[in-house]
């Protein structure tokens, strides 16, 4: 396995979870600018992570 493809597995898996987290952020939502902040950090990061993380995965080929 290429190590790209597991860099891009690892990306893919940390934009997923910085979704779940800004996911929780969001149902607990209190109103606070604190608790906003942090919906739209997690909530832009996790996109990052996640777009960088799939399109390091396609666009890497198979090497065997």
């Amino acid at each position: 396995m290429n190590v790209k493809r597991i860099f891009g597995a690892l990306l893919t898996v940390l934009g997923i979870a910085g979704l779940i987290y800004a996911a929780v952020v969001f149902i607990n939502l209190s109103g606070g600018t604190r608790d906003i902040k942090a919906l739209l950090i997690f909530s832009i990061l996790g996109i990052i992570f996640f777009i960088a993380g799939i399109g390091l995965i396609r666009t890497t080929k198979d090497e065997s």
